[in-house]
């Protein structure tokens, strides 16, 4: 979601500008500025935008300035203000036989004397703002294009990554299984020299035991996860599916990493934890 798009368009009486910055979001949060003479647009502007952009925090700026050489905006001057003014201040001056030469020039600084005239636009002068700001959006799509083939070049490294892993833990696995096997038996012997044990209950808790350690159901998962996140990636505006996804793919890891009972099982259970967190790093920039 992350990108940047401008585009300007000069006519023979406005110059337009428009800049859109977007940042990562789960939600569409819009910040807006609109030129002062299109401010009654602002709200067709918004749905508008709304229209284009999914989600993420963008900033939208837009300028429109006049271009040199065309005509000034009109100047009025509060002439029966100016008459008031300039009248008390005569009979004030005369009253006290103070010089009023300078009456005048003060009264044209009075604030209230003088004002230009509120700029208006027609519709076409609208129309060719809203084609610089459809013109910035292609631009800012543009750029999150290039971005997302990184990102995607990215993820697809990371994920890959973790399902070349899957065959490390099974390669342990023969090493794991044989350990455990080896300490079930000894404690089997010493409990065995034991005459009050429950052989019933003995064998229950075994298998349970024997079920609890085995993480094939999750290596299944985790491959059958960790496809669905490939195949997702090749979908548009994937970015909340590839986040779900990635947790699933969490819970898989972590019941595989409190299984384990092995420290080369843990220690590429860790490796894979490290290129799930870059997954979630990254997985945030897709829309």
């Amino acid at each position: 979601m992350t990108g940047y798009g401008s585009a300007e368009t000069l006519t023979e009486k406005y110059i337009y500008k428009v800049e859109i910055k977007s940042l990562n979001g789960k939600f569409l949060e819009l910040n807006l500025r609109l030129p002062k003479l299109f401010s009654d647009k602002e709200m067709v502007l918004r749905n508008h935008i709304s229209t284009k952009l999914v989600r993420g925090s963008v900033n939208v700026y837009l300028n429109v300035e006049k271009q040199r050489g065309g005509p000034s905006e009109p100047l009025i001057i509060n002439t029966d203000l100016a008459k008031e003014y300039y009248n008390n201040w005569k009979k004030l001056a005369d009253e006290l036989g103070a010089d009023d030469k300078a009456i005048f020039n003060n009264l044209m600084q009075v604030p209230e004397m003088m004002k230009l005239e509120e700029q208006q636009y027609d519709e076409s002068d609208w129309e060719q703002l809203m084609k610089t700001f459809d013109k910035a959006c292609e631009n800012l799509d543009t750029f999150r294009k290039d971005e997302g083939a990184n990102l995607n070049n990215i993820l697809l490294s990371h994920c890959t990554a973790i399902e070349t892993m899957i065959p490390e833990v099974e390669l342990f696995e023969v090493e794991r299984l044989e350990t455990i096997k080896n300490k079930l038996l000894k404690n089997l012997n010493e409990l065995i020299n034991k005459e009050d044990y429950d052989k019933n209950r003995f064998e229950q808790e075994l298998i349970y035991y024997m079920e609890k350690l085995d993480v094939a159901e999750e290596k299944n998962r985790l491959k059958s996860h960790c496809q669905h996140f490939l195949e997702t990636l090749k979908e548009e505006q994937s970015g909340r599916k590839l986040n779900f996804i990635a947790q699933e793919i969490g819970r898989e890891i972590n019941t595989m990493g409190a299984k384990a009972s092995h420290a080369g099982m843990q220690r590429t259970v860790v490796k894979m934890k490290e290129e799930l967190e870059k997954i979630k790093e990254q997985v945030l920039n897709v829309l």
